[in-house]
């Protein structure tokens, strides 16, 4: 796949992912399109295959912590929220064990 394309597809994939994320928050939606689109206009013109590589890089950082670390929170009254993670993000509550097993 030409480098091209990797941008064209990380470019889609972050707004995917701001789209599962921020779900049913207009403004948040909004503002991440906005930040997305200014960045990748903003570099539009870099040549420098280095320099891609180190912007893709940041992209693809950008797009893991989003999907992997951000969760929504509505505010129910002036002093609590109510969190709404996705089902992506709940993961199966392994125990912790003190005393690990003896391997032979």
């Amino acid at each position: 796949m030409g480098q091209a394309a990797k941008v064209l597809q990380l470019f889609k994939t972050l707004h995917r992912t701001r789209q599962q994320v921020f779900k049913n928050d207009a403004r948040a939606l909004e503002a991440a399109r906005i930040k997305i689109n200014e960045e990748f206009k903003s570099n539009k013109s870099e040549t420098s295959p280095k320099k891609i590589e180190e912007l893709m890089k940041i992209g693809s950082d950008v797009e893991l912590f989003l999907r992997t670390c951000v969760i929504q929170g509505i505010h129910t009254d002036h002093s609590t929220l109510k969190l709404i993670p996705r089902k992506d993000l709940l993961i199966e509550n392994v125990p912790y064990c003190d005393a690990p097993d003896q391997k032979h």
